[in-house]
């Protein structure tokens, strides 16, 4: 189905074409990257390394068997033992549990690999298949928000050190 890998950078090509690709899609239900984004994408990669590098964020790709990127399952400001949950998924491979599974997967690198204790997230209010993934993997609202000018919900979920622990 997918390997979760943590960012690398010979991701770069692989993952420019996922956000090309989407980019459409994705605007219809999260805010637009831009087209600076896309003009510096290089540039922008090598700083989402060194700031992986550093502890700030941890960055996933969902990677399908062809090495295509499906999706995105990221950890953002990274500190005091909590951080923003972030994740997109490829309209040819939404609808199939891949945002699911690849949030369960993540709380629990977050929980054990990376020592954290807690995960926040948010969405809009109409997207519907966000606030879904977010319940099915332990997220519950905690109150209201704007994002990019439109209604959003936030979300939090503690993590255990159970979680974080391989199942035999």
């Amino acid at each position: 189905m997918f390997q979760l890998q943590l960012l690398r950078l010979d991701h770069a090509p692989a993952l420019l074409d996922f956000e090309r690709e989407n980019r459409a899609y994705f605007a219809a239900s999260i805010p637009d990257r831009g087209d600076e984004y896309f003009a510096h994408f290089a540039a922008r990669h090598d700083e989402l390394l060194a700031e992986q590098a550093a502890g700030l964020h941890f960055f996933h790709l969902l990677v399908g068997s062809g090495c295509e990127v499906l999706g995105r399952v990221n950890l953002v400001d990274v500190a005091d033992g909590s951080a923003e949950l972030g994740y997109r998924v490829a309209e040819r491979a939404a609808g199939r549990g891949l945002a699911t599974a690849g949030v369960r997967e993540v709380c629990a690198l977050a929980a054990g690999e990376y020592g954290l204790t807690e995960l926040r997230a948010a969405t809009t209010v109409d997207n519907a298949a966000s606030r879904a993934v977010l319940a099915r993997t332990g997220f519950t609202p905690c109150g209201e928000t704007e994002l990019s000018g439109r209604p959003g919900l936030r979300f939090e979920r503690k993590l255990s050190e159970e979680e974080g622990r391989p199942r035999p």
